[in-house]
């Protein structure tokens, strides 16, 4: 028997009609970093007086499947997850490509199946009902670009065949941390060194009592964007603007060219007042870690805007 590799690991997701409930067809192959999805049952202590100083047999606690999934950024593999975080999107043509716009603030959000294979052993990990909780982006002027998605299933199924069938496949275009770009109310930002953002629909799970100790969904919060931007101190525009108290739009994306570009609109920025350290004899920089709200005019927090030549999601 073969040992199992990271190098051969498949993922293979598909969206589901109903709750929980695996799709027998409609699978992605989708790229991926890492995944730490997959069910766990806790042992509790026994707490029985009377039976002398041994240990009497523990007993098993509720299943959780929470985990994280480090996935990278790019063209057209990364909109079904954002499909998974914010809903469908409304998708046009524009200029000759797809335009796809993701918005947060959905009352219903979508479910998915994710099958983790491990074909050497085999052992393929089917974990239904996961819903998209966080979103973390780190951006940086080099490296590779990814996202780390903080995902919560209802549960999994560990089989020894596939129950993706032959996943349908999206060529992989990866997104360059080099094409980042932060602009504030259109403007781009300068000197910026770092910036990170968190995308959370602060999931809560429903914690019902059930025979098979799993939970009955995961309904979504109120929608929350924040992160921080560093900046080497050359002017005062942020500090002006954390001073003034009013909010600002800012986005975060990549650009390729007029037809491949990811881009996150959050019209309704507040900045913090942040402090301008001096460490040393080295630059300055002031790091300002920023909320967001609903915006007045869009009704919503944060827009995706995914161009490519995807013609739906």
């Amino acid at each position: 028997m073969a040992r199992a590799r990271g190098s051969n690991a498949i993922m293979a997701a598909a969206f589901e009609a109903t709750y929980g409930t695996r799709p027998s067809t409609g699978y992605m192959k989708l790229p991926f970093v890492q995944s730490n999805l997959g069910e766990e049952q806790g042992l509790i202590p026994d707490d029985l007086l009377g039976y002398g100083r041994e240990a009497l047999p523990p007993s098993r606690d509720v299943i959780n499947n929470d985990g994280d999934v480090v996935v990278p950024i790019d063209l057209r593999n990364f909109g079904q997850w954002l499909k998974l975080f914010m809903g469908a999107p409304v998708t046009t043509t524009v200029s000759g490509a797809q335009e796809h716009v993701f918005s947060s603030g959905a009352v219903a959000l979508p479910s998915m199946t994710v099958e983790v294979g491990l074909p050497e052993v085999p052992s393929y990990g089917k974990n239904f009902g996961v819903r998209g909780n966080t979103m973390r982006v780190q951006m940086q002027r080099s490296g590779l670009l990814s996202a780390t998605l903080g995902l919560i299933a209802q549960g999994e199924v560990k089989d020894a065949t596939s129950g993706a069938g032959t996943p349908t496949e999206a060529a992989i275009e990866r997104f360059s941390p080099f094409q980042g770009a932060i602009t504030r109310a259109g403007t781009a930002l300068a000197s910026v060194t770092a910036a990170d953002f968190t995308y959370s629909n602060q999931l809560e799970k429903v914690e019902t009592i059930r025979a098979d100790g799993r939970i009955e969904d995961a309904d979504p919060g109120m929608v929350m964007m924040s992160g921080s931007i560093t900046t080497r101190f050359a002017n005062t525009t942020l500090l002006d603007q954390a001073t003034s108290g009013a909010p600002v739009e800012l986005t975060f994306g990549w650009v390729t060219d007029a037809t491949r570009s990811l881009v996150f609109r959050v019209p309704a920025v507040y900045l913090p007042r942040a402090k301008t350290p001096v460490t040393g004899p080295n630059g300055v920089q002031a790091t300002f870690n920023w909320q967001a709200a609903k915006d007045s005019v869009s009704g919503k927090t944060v827009i995706a805007t995914l161009r490519n030549n995807v013609t739906s999601y």
